[in-house]
């Protein structure tokens, strides 16, 4: 896929992974929707990409919600006229042990509230944009690719009951549409990062970042731009279907 005058749409769009990801493919010459809940870090992405000198859009929605996601993908359509690219970013975190317990002595447990909010946004909301995505894109008539954004998390991660469970869900969406969506000229593949420096590491304290940095064999977290070189590289071959590509620096959870 060339990627010059290409319309993608990225979830959670407004930072971190999604906001590289759209800097980075609108340096290539792709229009951009952007489509986020926080609306003012939804508008500095927006600008960023048009600083570049292509079309990009921002709109508000949260994935977990199917009319919020419908409305999305149509108004980005009747925007740009075309879908080539769906990336499912958006995500979020509720860490905690499946059972606290200290000396036989239950302290806590991860409440359903917590595991149906990641549940909803990261599996559910990535089955939605993938739906409505291909559901244009098969319209239109031209094809197209699904990004989905899984995790190394997703072969377990220790206090991620939930996190684990939707991006081992999403990459096996992932292998799944890939099947059913090439006779349609449409494929589907995955990145599943390992620790990147957006803002969630940023927070850390500076000993917690370098012990965790300790832990990867090439030394370091990852930089948010080589997560979007790893969706333009997945996007610009067009015999990439079907991978889960994990992103982790050498690191195995």
């Amino acid at each position: 896929m060339h990627l010059s005058d290409k319309t993608v749409l990225i979830t959670g769009a407004g930072r971190g992974l999604g906001a590289a990801m759209a800097v980075g493919l609108a340096a290539k010459g792709a229009n951009i929707a952007l489509v986020d809940t926080d609306e003012a870090t939804l508008e500095a992405t927006r600008a960023k990409c048009a600083e570049l000198g292509v079309r990009a859009c921002g709109y508000a929605a949260n994935v977990a919600r199917q009319d919020e996601v419908v409305a999305a993908y149509d108004f980005a359509v009747r925007d740009f006229g075309r879908l080539d690219v769906s990336i499912a970013n958006a995500g979020i975190l509720r860490d905690g042990l499946l059972v606290k317990a200290r000396d036989g002595q239950v302290q806590d447990k991860l409440s359903l509230a917590d595991w149906q909010a990641v549940i909803d946004v990261n599996l559910t909301g990535v089955f939605l944009c993938g739906r409505e995505a291909a559901e244009r894109m098969i319209r239109l008539g031209n094809g197209g690719c699904i990004i989905n954004v899984s995790s190394i998390s997703r072969h377990g991660n220790f206090g991620q009951s939930n996190y684990s469970a939707a991006k081992a869900g999403v990459a096996a969406l992932t292998v799944v549409w890939a099947k059913e969506l090439a006779r349609h000229g449409i494929r589907a593949n995955a990145i599943a990062p390992g620790f990147v420096k957006t803002e969630i590491l940023a927070a850390m304290r500076p000993e917690i970042l370098e012990k965790m940095a300790a832990s990867i064999p090439v030394g370091r977290v990852g930089r948010p731009e080589e997560i979007a070189h790893t969706a333009a590289w997945i996007l610009e071959n067009d015999f990439v279907n079907g991978r889960v590509i994990e992103i982790d620096g050498g690191q195995r959870l």
